[in-house]
């Protein structure tokens, strides 16, 4: 084991799932909080199950925060602040408080959707969100800057992209991240050294990715969506990189009638 103890927010979702094993195989113990049920499955795994009101006493002791724990994809705009922007400041300022050194942070891809396929991103570009859950993840981000910046903690904030276990669409060309990719990305991110912040893109291999692997990670990914099969049809002039995520209608539904009354 490598690791020492290690808390995992939102264990129980598709993310925190994939990360499970890998990180419990790393670490010397392994905290897991979600509201979902949960069970502990090997002897260095504790579970906590509920919602992180009690965030100091989770984070006792930890060496490092996995948080992946909020709304994960777009919704109301109050409860995209609450889960993700509230979430994630209550967090970080725990781990302030209680002296943990770092913080992974689960930002997005979501993040840049609004730039066109035909351009290649990289972390230092301004944000150009898809969406108001990729509006959230910016200010995730922010977040974590200002913890690293006045406080000195090492945060680091992934990016991912389309964590499935198979790349299913045109999309995924792009935007895959394997299983296997997404867990060494995690850890990357628990072990490089002294990163103080640092943004950086979670995908896999794939030639057609929209984005820049930042080398200061130290992980290089392995698998390609390509490999798959897929037709190629996505890109294309005036074609955002976040696809349907990125039409109006996506978010409209989440804005019709939440102006009020004035």
């Amino acid at each position: 084991m490598t690791l020492g103890t290690i808390v995992l927010t939102g264990a129980a979702g598709r993310v925190g799932t994939a990360l499970r094993t890998p990180l419990r195989d790393e670490a010397e113990r392994l905290v897991l909080a979600d509201l979902a049920p949960m069970h502990v499955e090997a002897p260095n795994e504790v579970v906590h199950r509920g919602d992180l009101s009690d965030t100091a006493r989770i984070v006792r002791g930890a060496d490092a925060i996995v948080h992946l724990a909020g709304v994960p994809d777009e919704a109301p705009f109050p409860d995209l602040v609450e889960g993700n922007i509230l979430g994630t400041q209550r967090i970080l300022e725990a781990a302030r408080v209680a002296g943990v050194p770092r913080v992974v942070l689960a930002s997005s891809n979501r993040l840049t959707g609004c730039y066109p396929s035909t351009e290649t991103v990289s972390p230092a570009m301004p944000p150009r969100p898809d969406g108001l859950y990729g509006v959230s993840k910016v200010a995730v981000e922010a977040l974590g800057r200002l913890y690293a910046d006045k406080f000195g903690m090492d945060v680091v904030c992934l990016r991912i992209g389309s964590l499935e276990l198979h790349p299913t669409e045109p999309r995924h060309l792009a935007t895959w991240l394997s299983h296997r990719d997404c867990a060494g990305f995690v850890l990357a991110a628990l072990t490089v050294p002294s990163p103080g912040f640092l943004a950086a893109y979670a995908v896999s291999a794939n030639a057609r990715r929209f984005w820049e692997l930042d080398e200061r990670l130290g992980y290089a990914p392995h698998d390609d969506a390509a490999s798959y099969g897929i037709p190629d049809t996505f890109v294309g002039d005036g074609v955002p990189q976040g696809g349907d995520f990125a039409s109006a209608q996506f978010t409209l539904r989440h804005l019709e009638g939440s102006a009020g009354n004035g």
